[in-house]
């Protein structure tokens, strides 16, 4: 059997059903900070912001990998201001070769110049981060992605510096290896008479040296050694000749004592001997600064550009986030105070419910 109930009761009860449904929707408001959250709240404004979410989503990874690509090309620029430093350091010992007249001293700088070089390869091949290195050459190439779709990005073509020989046109030099030869005390000594002379020929230089009777070893020593470049020493029984100017030869004038020419073996020319090989070593170290200036101004730039759009990118997503807040994020203080609106209507109208229901038991009271 159906309960009938009278119209002020119905119309209370209806209210106060009305009331409790308002305060859960508030509670769940104030409860997930969400005045939407489902598409039954506001399909328009749901499917919306979840579509601004999920760009905002999708640029937060490729920030990421912008990031990454930050830290890579500063890597390949520190790397190359490390090398532009070298290269300097290169170009000095060829100016204190080109200063020197000595070849011992010019080979001495182009041992060191190799070295230079040698080190310019390792500190390229030290320049990557996280497994790419922009001075490593084939297969290090960066593209940076800057929106979701891929259609918007940098490429970053990269440079072999770990060979010189290649792009900065730099190759190792030819440090060069001396002339020696040997000639034994007595055969030196007995080959001096009146009226001699001994020349010693560098390649294409002959100088001459004293030589008549009574020269000792110690006195043709003395005279070698005054001479740039040649060094002569003695064991007690064979004098040792070493020669950086050239190959040599040594032999007397043979006015009637001879002595055996003697000749020396294993004379290499260095790069750094002569004054044209310097200049040009110089030539090519002046254009590989110019190369290692102009690709660091290129990895500048890159790196302005990559910077420029992680801000961007970053300012986006705020946008975007904060477009889908709009449409799907409840006003606390405003549902608050729905909220104390609402039990205060939920207390009235159980208190006129009651009141209604009062009313009708007061038939009671004729029985």
């Amino acid at each position: 059997m159906a309960i009938q109930l009278s119209s002020a009761v119905r119309q209370n009860l209806t209210a106060l059903q009305g009331t409790a449904d308002m305060l859960s929707k508030t509670q769940n408001r104030l409860s997930t900070g969400l005045k939407v959250n489902s598409a039954l709240d506001n399909p328009g404004s749901f499917f919306t912001a979840q579509s601004l979410n999920s760009r905002a989503s999708d640029l937060s990874s490729l920030l990421d990998d912008q990031g990454q690509a930050v830290q890579t090309l500063k890597a390949a620029d520190e790397g190359i201001q490390a090398i532009t430093k070298l290269a300097e350091a290169a170009k000095a010992k060829a100016n204190q070769a080109l200063q020197s007249s000595s070849n011992d001293d010019r080979r001495k700088y182009a041992g060191e110049y190799n070295e230079l070089l040698s080190q310019i390869e390792t500190l390229a091949k030290d320049s990557g981060y996280s497994g790419k290195n922009l001075l490593g050459g084939s297969g290090n190439d960066l593209s940076v992605v800057f929106n979701e779709s891929g259609s918007s990005k940098l490429s970053v073509s990269a440079v072999d510096y770990t060979d010189t020989s290649g792009a900065l046109g730099l190759s190792d030099l030819t440090v060069g290896t001396s002339s020696t030869a040997t000639v034994t005390e007595a055969n030196l000594e007995a080959g001096d008479e009146a009226g001699d002379t001994l020349t010693l020929t560098l390649g294409s230089t002959n100088h001459s040296i004293a030589y008549g009777a009574g020269t000792t070893t110690e006195d043709v020593m003395a005279a070698i050694n005054a001479i740039e470049d040649v060094s002569a020493t003695t064991d007690g029984t064979t004098m040792t000749i070493t020669s950086s100017a050239g190959e040599i030869t040594l032999d007397d004038t043979d006015t009637t004592a001879n002595l055996t020419t003697v000749s020396g073996t294993g004379f290499a020319a260095g790069t750094f001997d002569t004054d044209a090989s310097i200049n040009s070593t110089l030539t090519n170290l002046t254009n590989a600064l110019g190369t290692l200036r102009s690709q660091a101004s290129t990895f500048g730039t890159n790196l302005t550009v990559v910077e420029n759009r992680q801000d961007f990118t970053k300012s986006m997503i705020n946008t975007l986030e904060e477009g889908a807040g709009k449409l799907t994020l409840a006003d606390t203080n405003e549902e608050g105070a729905n909220l104390l609106a609402l039990q205060t209507r939920q207390t009235l109208a159980s208190t006129s419910l009651s009141f209604a229901s009062q009313a009708d038991q007061n038939v009671l009271r004729l029985l």
